[in-house]
């Protein structure tokens, strides 16, 4: 059987036994591929790969220039495709167990500070209030002002923003339950101006003869909905007028605000982690550095000799 043939089975199992959502088949996709491609070339049967080809696949993906990051990444997807063809029978080992990706420096997440998210809502909020912009620049506009408000009081993620329901615009709690990766349901939180802007874009929307429909955010594309490409290319036009740099901003951007703003006032890492929807506390603990920060803060506002010098 060939690798695609063996990709192909994997991703199914991923689809009907892990509940993978699009996004995350199509990632899986794109990186099995390159590596049946690989073997290919090399006429090496999946089922029979030895350790050296890994390692040999690894190095190559550093010649052709891949970040550490990148790399690491496939390889996590190698060594998942392997374990599967050796679980399923297919394989009659795992060539991966001594595979190692290439070292990748921490890098800390972009975080604007709440002064800047506060202008960034503000220019949000004046560009969808403004009178003399035509109907459907002002509709865009109150559009991105709903998305900014409630990925920032709820932290989702981008492709889950977008794809809300209409239904979500029409909740009198201060919450919302959405599924997330894996089919994981989860509360996220929700403050009264997030749900005040939406309540405003869905009344924009029936004004506009647009008030049916599945989604909060309907959109011409394939889904029916928003897409997070749209999200992001409109958020820097408001990023501009808010004087932010726009390789500064990001639906992400603000998603990393959410969790970093709630750990400087107090939050446990692990309220936040189930605020994200991180299956794992290791994902979380990219804002560590917060913590430090606030523990230095502590120390040296609390403790008796914090001050002394």
């Amino acid at each position: 059987m060939n690798g695609g043939r063996f990709v192909a089975l994997f991703l199914d199992m991923l689809a009907a036994e892990r509940g993978a959502a699009a996004n995350t088949l199509s990632a899986y996709r794109r990186d099995l591929d390159d590596y049946a491609a690989f073997l290919a070339a090399r006429g090496i049967d999946a089922a029979e790969v030895e350790p050296a080809a890994v390692r040999a696949y690894v190095a190559s993906l550093e010649q052709r220039g891949l970040k550490a990051s990148s790399a690491a990444r496939r390889l996590s997807a190698v060594r998942q495709f392997h374990k599967f063809l050796y679980v399923e029978g297919y394989a009659a080992a795992d060539p991966t167990a001594t595979a190692t990706a290439p070292k990748r420096a921490r890098s800390l997440p972009k975080v604007l500070s709440v002064a800047e998210v506060d202008r960034l809502l503000a220019a949000a909020r004046d560009l969808g209030e403004a009178q003399d912009a035509p109907p459907a620049a002002r509709l865009r506009a109150q559009r991105m002002h709903c998305l900014l408000e409630l990925l920032y009081a709820s932290g989702l993620r981008v492709s889950e923003l977008v794809a809300l329901p209409r239904a979500a615009a029409q909740t009198r709690e201060r919450f919302l339950i959405v599924k997330g990766k894996g089919g994981r349901e989860r509360l996220v939180p929700l403050t009264e101006t997030a749900r005040d802007a939406a309540k405003a874009y869905a009344g924009a929307l029936e004004k506009a003869g647009k008030g049916a429909g599945l989604w909060l955010f309907p959109a011409d594309s394939e889904a029916g909905h928003l897409t997070r490409q749209a999200f992001a290319r409109d958020l820097k036009a408001v990023a501009g007028a808010a004087g932010l740099r726009a390789d500064k901003v990001s639906p992400h951007v603000l998603r990393h605000a959410f969790a970093s703003h709630l750990l400087q006032n107090g939050a446990d890492l692990r309220v936040v982690q189930e605020l994200l929807g991180h299956a794992d506390i290791a994902t979380t603990q990219i804002y560590t550095h917060v913590l430090d920060e606030r523990l230095k803060s502590m120390v040296r506002d609390l403790h008796p000799l914090g001050g002394a010098e």
